[in-house]
């Protein structure tokens, strides 16, 4: 509790909390693109291996729902500390130019908030309208077709692409700040992890944004 009563200590819990996402982040994106057919019966075999133990699924899903909460409620609360004029310095200081995705972590986390809740409505509770859902043998979506059909929809395909350059501008100052925040970041290292960081968002980005122009494009079909 007396970590918690610190900025730097909300800090830290920010920091391990999202790098428990962006780990998240590369798994899911792995699992995303076995749609292109890498591994044997593609994403449909990938979502029946997913959810072959409902039980586990869904402790993993709470226990994700308890970071991005963590993570979201000291986020807003070290904003506003911030704003207020008085924030604690990170444990080594270390010299950077505001950029565009610092300065605007709040919002984008918060445009973030809102895409995964619409990303849960639309592939996990299936209530977004306009993808077919059809159902295999045994009853169950055949979520190949599923996507497909989503994504040729523009409007779907444009959500998903603007949710990605968001995570890219979250993720390209958040993981730099994870090593600063930390105290394993100097003026000699924090370079390093600034173009990192930015490496690392870059490549996400691609990936995550190939699957639905790949489908809208007309490259990859049901």
């Amino acid at each position: 509790m007396q970590l918690l009563s610190s900025s730097i200590g909300r800090k830290i819990v920010m920091a391990i909390t999202g790098l428990l996402m962006i780990l998240f982040v590369v798994v899911h994106l792995i699992g995303n693109t076995t749609i292109f057919g890498w591994i044997s019966g593609g994403i449909n075999a990938y979502a029946h291996h997913l959810h072959a133990f409902p039980p586990l699924v869904w402790a993993f899903r709470a226990f994700m729902l308890a970071a991005v909460s963590i993570h979201i409620w000291y986020g807003i609360q070290l904003t506003i500390e911030n704003r207020g004029g008085r924030p604690q310095p990170y444990a080594v200081k270390a010299t950077q130019k505001a950029t565009f995705a610092s300065e605007n972590m709040i919002w984008t986390g918060l445009l973030l908030l809102c895409f995964i809740i619409y990303h849960l409505l639309h592939f996990t509770m299936k209530v977004v309208p306009g993808m077919a859902l059809v159902p295999d043998a045994e009853g169950a979506i055949n979520v190949f077709t599923m996507v497909v059909s989503s994504f040729q929809n523009f409007f779907v395909a444009f959500i998903y692409v603007a949710a990605m350059v968001t995570l890219f501008l979250h993720l390209s100052h958040g993981i730099q700040s994870f090593f600063q925040t930390m105290g394993w970041s100097t003026d000699r290292t924090l370079p390093i992890y600034v173009k990192a960081g930015t490496l690392v968002a870059l490549v996400l980005f691609l990936g995550y944004v190939a699957v639905p122009l790949s489908i809208f494009a007309g490259i990859l079909k049901g």
